[in-house]
């Protein structure tokens, strides 16, 4: 069999590929189709998740193995086949490229053509520019503005630790003379 999907961003408009894929496919090479048909390097940490009628993630499959609790199966790209999770025309999945931001590509399986085989996945159609794999501006203000772990530019006054009757000169080392951290690590031995 043969998944015909569609993907769109909710970034950009009149963005939208669609990439054909046979269904024993495993999750690796969608990724793989996804990302060279909108030019993405392959350096990130991608994510599928199945996801219900309203578009709400449910079954993650993952690039990488991580490490999840016991109730819930465990799936990663290079070992799920499509056909393991999907079955259904308008199945719906969301694609993060971005999880830093958790930016994703909306996917639905528009068509299903039974009775034919494909060696390799294809982008069958193409309109539009993608978003941005990285949102490297936002990523560097936010670097640029930090520094030390404290905002840059800010200096730490009677109202950085949330309240403005705080007084920094409480802060002093003879606050803390009657405390005795020894004995308290001794009793925790």
């Amino acid at each position: 069999m043969i998944y015909k999907f569609v993907l769109i961003s909710n970034e950009v408009e009149g963005f939208m590929r669609e990439i054909s894929i046979d269904s024993e496919a495993k999750f690796i090479d969608l990724n793989n189709a996804i990302l060279d048909s909108v030019g993405f390097t392959k350096d990130g940490i991608t994510s599928f998740f199945t996801c219900d009628d309203d578009w709400e993630k449910e079954q993650e499959i993952s690039l990488i193995e991580m490490e999840t609790d016991m109730e819930h199966d465990s799936y990663t790209m290079d070992e799920t086949a499509l056909s393991e999770l999907i079955s259904d025309e308008d199945q719906k999945l969301m694609y993060v490229f971005d999880n830093i931001t958790d930016r994703a590509f909306y996917i639905q399986l528009k068509e299903i053509v039974p009775g034919k085989d494909m060696d390799e996945p294809k982008c069958t159609a193409s309109t539009g520019n993608p978003p941005e794999q990285y949102q490297i501006e936002d990523l560097s203000d936010i670097l640029k503005s930090v520094k030390g772990g404290v905002p840059a530019g800010d200096d730490i006054d009677e109202n950085f630790y949330g309240d403005e009757n705080f007084d920094m000169d409480e802060l002093d080392s003879d606050s803390f003379s009657d405390l005795n951290f020894d004995d308290d690590l001794n009793d925790l031995r």
